[in-house]
C-alpha cells in the first residue's frame, strides 16, 4: 500500500487515540455531542510571552 506520509501520520494518530476503551469512548461521547450542537464557543487564552 502506497500513501503519503500526512495520511499515514493521521492513521497513526487515530489508532493511538482509540487504542485505549476509555479513550475511545470519551472521544464517541463527545463526538456525540458536537452532531448533537451541544458544543460551547470558547476564546482561546492568549499567552503573553510570545
Amino acid at each position: 500500500v502506497v500513501m503519503g506520509q500526512d495520511h499515514y501520520d493521521s492513521l497513526m494518530e487515530t489508532l493511538y487515540l482509540l487504542s485505549s476503551p476509555n479513550n475511545a469512548s470519551r472521544l464517541n461521547e463527545s463526538i456525540a455531542q458536537l452532531r448533537a450542537g451541544k458544543t460551547k464557543h470558547r476564546e482561546l487564552i492568549e499567552d503573553d510571552e510570545s
